[in-house]
């Protein structure tokens, strides 16, 4: 199963500026963990340079991600052109 999100990262920009890089990486783990239905997500390092892209303190304000399910429940994330 192949889906394309748009993720909103408003919820990590609530938080402290030294921790919205980390808190960003755990909302779209969580985003889709709720959205796919499973619980183990592997996140592409091109996701994560494109969140710390900016640094620690100015993360995006959302991110576009392609998740592929495979038939282990297994989530792969990654971003999306």
């Amino acid at each position: 199963m192949e889906r394309t999100y748009t993720i909103p990262l408003r919820d990590a920009k609530n938080v402290q500026r030294t921790i919205r890089a980390a808190k960003a990486i755990r909302v779209v783990q969580e985003f889709l963990q709720k959205h796919m239905k499973s619980e183990e997500i592997k996140i592409d390092a091109s996701v994560n340079e494109k969140i710390w892209e900016r640094g620690i303190q100015k993360i995006p304000s959302k991110i576009k991600v392609k998740a592929v399910k495979d038939d282990d429940g297994v989530v792969e994330a990654t971003l999306a052109e």
